[in-house]
């Protein structure tokens, strides 16, 4: 019974490849995993959002996302992008970039580890003991926590989705819930970093030495990886800078409860986009190999289709925005509104179609214009967009930010080489 219900999903995949010029089969194994993957996660960030807006107060709760925001910047030396070229590489053949590219991870991650020291020093210097204790915890996890994370790159790069995402669900639900059990016995913002540091630096660990047993890779290397890990790297500087701008801005301008106000408010229509981030990854090692010619013929009509898709949803999520808050976060019906109008911005979550392909090609001059003309504009539009209408003013800036970038990089993919 079972097998006859496998032939006959398979046929329908084969079918509706003629109308979405897509390899289904690929897509529905492993896409079934990643989206597997990304809907547990979105569902247990979900969870964790409703513990720390009904556990914690709004002050404390900001101030964590304020500490965050700064320590995600503290690790671009950790090099991002490492994993998008290892990615690449291992698709190619080329396994034995894996140990070069974590070693110059920890590496360069040890600045910073030495970044957050010193703004513990200065906060130490400023009286703030809060913050000085937050950066200190910090700078012990900076090096490590992402840099043992590129396991997951020889995984993706054999195409092991379902590997990558049995390890990812499990790190994410031993990491949340410690999270959350922490949440219920106390209130104390140090035990709450460090929980949440360790937790997954220690998964992280355990599943890089997991993946080196059972997925031994080759010695292959292609002497480019590091360097073109290091070019994703230093184009994404700037872009995670502007990433993480508005708590920034809205924790120094507004308050440390107003950063919680609007962590929450975005809270739902991030995690809604997170669910779609396995298009990217399923998409990078199928386009890998392919010329440019192919890519350009395929990604804008993909991309339109999508677009169709993303836009009924958002409808969706617009029209039950209300019922959500009042069940889950009672007490933040004050980000309604500005969770309503943000969920507008779900309708360009198919440029990760095209930013996939100009990965996978390699493409260092698009990219770089993309990130950095990107980064800029947003980091303009928040600047600007917090002066004149507070939070309002940064809710309008991200939703113009990634119009423009979906415009953008739609130009961008019909000139790579």
């Amino acid at each position: 019974m079972i097998s006859k219900i496998k032939k006959k999903a398979k046929e329908i995949l084969l079918w509706s490849q003629k109308y979405t010029k897509t390899d289904m089969i690929y897509l529905a194994r492993g896409g079934f995993w990643l989206t597997l993957g990304q809907a547990i996660s979105s569902i247990s960030s979900f969870l964790l959002a409703i513990a720390f807006a009904n556990l914690l107060p709004k002050e404390t709760y900001g101030t964590y996302k304020y500490i965050l925001s700064i320590a995600s910047i503290l690790a671009i030396p950790t090099l991002s992008g490492m994993g998008t070229a290892v990615t690449q590489a291992v698709a190619r053949g080329y396994e034995g970039s894996l140990i070069p590219a974590l070693k110059t991870k920890i590496r360069w991650g040890l600045l910073g580890g030495l970044a957050s020291l010193i703004l513990a020093g200065y906060y130490f210097y400023q009286g703030n003991a809060t913050l000085t204790i937050s950066f200190l915890i910090s700078a012990v996890f900076l090096p490590f926590m992402d840099s043992f994370g590129i396991y997951d790159s020889l995984l993706q790069g054999r195409k092991l989705f379902d590997i990558s995402t049995k390890y990812f669900i499990i790190s994410q639900i031993i990491a949340i819930a410690s999270l959350i059990a922490v949440l219920f016995f106390t209130k104390n913002l140090f035990l709450i970093l460090f929980t949440y540091f360790a937790s997954w630096t220690l998964m992280r660990f355990i599943f890089f030495k997991i993946t080196l047993k059972k997925f031994s890779p080759n010695p292959s290397q292609d002497p480019q990886t590091i360097s073109y890990g290091k070019h994703l790297s230093l184009m994404g500087i700037i872009g995670t800078i502007a990433s993480y701008l508005d708590r920034l801005l809205i924790f120094h301008y507004l308050g440390a409860a107003e950063v919680a106000i609007y962590s929450i408010a975005i809270a739902p229509p991030e995690q809604i986009k997170s669910l779609f981030k396995s298009i990217g990854t399923l998409a990078l090692p199928k386009f890998a190999p392919k010329s440019k010619e192919e890519i350009q013929k395929t990604t804008i009509e993909k991309t339109l289709k999508l677009a169709l898709a993303v836009t009924g949803i958002t409808a969706i999520y617009i029209i039950a925005t209300p019922l959500i808050y009042k069940i889950f976060f009672p007490r933040y019906t004050e980000s309604i509104l500005f969770s309503q109008i943000f969920a507008i911005s779900l309708i360009t979550i198919p440029l990760l179609i095209p930013y996939s392909a100009l990965q996978a090609r390699a493409s260092k001059k698009e990219l770089y214009l993309f990130t950095t003309f990107s980064s800029i504009f947003q980091i303009i539009a928040l600047l600007i967009g917090i002066y004149f209408y507070g939070l309002m003013g940064i809710i309008i800036a991200r939703i113009i930010t990634r119009i423009f970038n979906f415009t953008f990089v739609s130009v961008l993919i019909k000139k790579i080489n």
